[in-house]
This record gives structure tokens, sequence and C-alpha cells, in this order.
């Protein structure tokens, strides 16, 4: 078997261990006699998996009782939704423009409420994390809305915004479970399953007890949170296999030392990407160093023909799916929880060596 170190920012690589467990429970399920895709939702054995997912999602989360976790389906374009058609009572809301998921959030949410933009990094590419001035925040929004990591551009909130009563919703798709959150700094999480949880098909979501109420009768029942929240993610056939994957997904990083500990490795792998690039005459990163993300690094060499040149050779020898964002161009590496620290090195080997090739 020849593995790549697969560099995709989603759907993006899953953990071996996770991969073989799965490959030896595909024909039967713990005795079941039937593989997971295979049995109904509403048995035992399905109860247990879903159970046992949430159950250590919480742990590794430290998400309160007063939360419901919920497993859902439509992935976040889905969320950019949901959010507003269940949270807006007032008809207004708070966003901060951080990338294009942001951006398609805002455009979602003007079709059911007054939108707020507090502060945009549009005018330089997204390359930043903006500065947030508590005086353009609008006291009577039903919520402010962030996204903690962005995928495309590659940064990251360091500091989240204290918005008093207001809650806090984050799409937080590209970085949950890779650093600690406290989340009760939130109202509502929702994140997509492709990057650091399980293969794509599901988008959990966190959200706070006294948030989940009545909507307008016009909201369709599948897009009502406390639909889900009283029937346990049971509405309808939720996508059973991947949560079963998340479930093992979950307890390998709590095998590995919980979220903690995989900061501590995410942090480790980051840094040794970013000071190569930092020292490198040919690659540069392009996001400002304090908003640098742990899990997506954006990189160019300022040639286009060389960038298209980088990304082939690097797929030929076994580092695959760099090259970045038709928005951005150049090359990304997305280093999820998945990736090891052998596989960033492996990265910079290449990068180094491809530099001494390529002297300007």
């Amino acid at each position: 078997m020849n593995r790549v170190y697969n560099f995709s920012a989603g759907p993006s690589a899953l953990p071996e261990e996770v991969l073989e467990i799965a490959r030896n429970e595909m024909l039967d399920w713990h005795g079941s006699g039937m593989s997971v895709m295979e049995m109904s939702h509403r048995s035992k054995w399905f109860d247990d998996i879903i159970k046992k997912a949430e159950a250590d999602l919480r742990d590794l989360m430290n998400i309160p009782a007063n939360y419901k976790v919920l497993f859902l389906q439509g992935g976040a374009w889905t969320q950019f939704a949901m959010v507003p058609m269940n949270l807006m009572k007032k008809g207004k809301a708070d966003y901060v423009n951080t990338g294009e998921w942001s951006k398609k959030a805002i455009s979602e949410a003007r079709k059911y409420g007054k939108v707020n933009v507090v502060a945009s990094s549009e005018d330089a590419t997204f390359s930043y994390i903006p500065e947030l001035d508590p005086g353009t925040f609008s006291r009577d929004a039903d919520y402010f809305y962030i996204t903690t990591n962005n995928t495309i551009y590659g940064t990251r909130y360091t500091k989240l915004p204290g918005t008093g009563n207001v809650p806090l919703v984050a799409d937080m798709s590209s970085n949950i479970l890779s650093e600690v959150y406290d989340v009760t700094k939130f109202g509502l999480i929702f994140a997509g399953a492709q990057k650091n949880m399980g293969p794509a098909g599901v988008v959990v979501v966190i959200i706070r007890e006294d948030l989940i109420t009545d909507v307008q009768p016009e909201v369709p029942t599948m897009l009502q949170y406390k639909v889900h929240a009283e029937n346990n993610s049971l509405f309808n056939t939720p996508p059973c296999y991947s949560i079963y994957i998340c479930g093992l997904v979950f307890e390998w990083l709590k095998k590995l030392g919980g979220v903690p500990e995989m900061q501590r490795i995410n942090e480790e792998k980051a840094a040794i990407l970013y000071d190569f690039l930092d020292n490198s005459k040919l690659f540069k990163g392009t996001v400002r160093k304090q908003d640098r993300s742990l899990m997506n690094v954006p990189f160019v060499t300022g040639n286009k023909d060389l960038d298209a040149q980088f990304v082939k050779e690097a797929a030929e020898n076994g580092l695959v799916n760099l090259k970045g964002h038709r928005s951005v161009g150049g090359m990304r590496a997305s280093i999820y929880n998945a990736m090891p620290v052998e596989g960033v090195k492996k990265l910079v080997e290449f990068m180094k060596d491809f530099e001494v090739r390529n002297k300007i």
C-alpha cells in the first residue's frame, strides 16, 4: 500500500488508525452481522453509536449540559440559512467578513433580516483578521457571527470578540477540535465534518438550549433546530456512516490526549512550516503573522508557472492536493489534525529541494 500525504482542504485526510478500524468493522459491526451502512438508524446498535459519539464530543470540548449537540446534514452551507432562520427574532445580526465563507453566510442572512457588517478584511484579500470596534456592534442584534478559521485565506481568530449579552455564533468548520475553545463563550457553534471530524455528509451543531425556540411557520421543518433537538438528531434518517466515522475520530483524539495535546501537535506542525516560509527566498506566506491559521497555510512563489510546477512535482513525490484555492492561486497546505508531523517535515524537505533547484 502506498499512502500519500494528503494536504486537501476538504474532504481531508483521516487518521489511518480510524480507517483501519472502519475497514475491520465494515462487514460486521460488533457482532451485529452487518455494516453500519446497512443498519437502521432506529436500531439499538446505531443508538449506541450516536450516543457514544455525542458523549465523546462533549468530553473533548467540555460541552455543558445546557447545550444540545446535533448531528445534521447539509454542511455549513445549510447552516448559513438555518442560523438566521432560527435565531433572527428581531431581524438583525452582526457579522464579521473575513473570507469567502463569511461572505456567503452574510449573503444568506440578508434574505432573512438586516445584516450589520461590523468589520471586513476584504480590502487586503482577507489576509488578516480585522480589529473590532465594539462601538460598531449592534446592542440589539439577535447574534454576532464569526468564522473562527478561514480555510481559503489561512487566517484565524486568536482572540474572540466580546459580545456581551448578544450570542456569539461561530462557523468552526475548519478548526474544530484543533485547539481549545471555551464553549460557554458561544451561543452556537457549527462545523462541517469533512476537515477535522470525519467524512463529508454530516454537520455538527452545538447550540445553547435557550436559543432553541419556536420559529416562523414558513421555516421548513427540516431547518428547525427545535425539531432536531426534540428528536435527538433522529427526526429523519441521519448520515449514519459519517456519524460512525466521526465517533471513531473522537475516540482516536481522546486516546491521543484530547484537544490540548492536539493543539500542541498542531502548533508544532504549523511552526515547522511557517519557520521555513519566513526564511525562504523563494516561498512566501500570504497572511499577517499574528493571524496565521494552524490548519490552512497558503503560500506563493510569485510566479504562476513556478507555482504550477511545484504542485505537479510535489504530487509526483507523494505530497498531494497542494494547489491553492482558485480565488487565491499559489499553494495551500491544509495540515488538519490527521496530518502527522512527519508529513509536514516531508513537505518542508521537498520545498527546500525545490528552492535549490529553482534559484531566483
